[in-house]
């Protein structure tokens, strides 16, 4: 359900900014150097974990000077709520993936299954690697064993929106990372 302008201005005004924009830049700049250290040679598929990675894709690759292709895939438990259900294919791409290597890029680990199932995805189509990397990672016990291989910032366990992570499918052109109040997950 769409949010009115005075709830989206309400939700905002009491949301704590974690992490800021200048640092999530910095956060993406370190990935970027990482990733290319190990990946550069192994010309990868990087698929962007839809929706919320977008916004990742989009400041993370201009930063990765070495031959890749892009794709995506779009796996989803949210689906505009505020707690995860069953996991739902929207797009997954096969035959794009056997023989490849993979970077599975994604905007947060929270629970991990989403992409624990990606990941899984990927190796049950043939990909020759994969690899996992999240601008964000909280800080919760988790009841996957999946660990990224690159995270850009960690942060406590809090319902987070900006820079791809959403807030009931809005905030995720924020410009930072913000914690929503308490009073406003439900």
């Amino acid at each position: 359900m769409p949010l009115t302008p005075e709830a989206y201005a309400s939700v905002a005004a009491r949301a704590e900014l974690l992490v800021s924009g200048e640092d999530v830049e910095r956060a993406l700049d370190r990935m970027a150097r990482e990733i290319s250290a190990d990946l550069a040679a192994s010309d990868p598929l990087v698929l962007c974990v839809m929706t919320g990675a977008v916004i990742v894709a989009g400041r993370l690759l201009p930063r990765l000077d070495f031959q890749l292709r892009l794709g995506y895939l779009h796996a989803t438990r949210y689906q505009g709520a505020t707690r995860g259900g069953d996991l739902a294919w929207v797009h997954r791409p096969k035959a794009a993936i056997h023989g490849r290597h993979i970077l599975l890029l994604d905007d947060i680990l929270d629970e991990g299954l989403t992409l624990e199932a990606a990941v899984q995805a990927c190796r049950e189509d043939g990909a020759a690697s994969v690899r996992c990397a999240v601008l964000v990672e909280k800080d919760r016990p988790r009841r996957c064993t999946l660990h990224p291989d690159y995270v850009g910032i960690r942060t406590p366990d809090r319902y987070l929106f900006g820079y791809g992570l959403d807030y009931r499918d809005y905030f995720r052109n924020a410009a930072g990372i913000y914690a929503v109040a308490d009073e406003d997950v439900c």
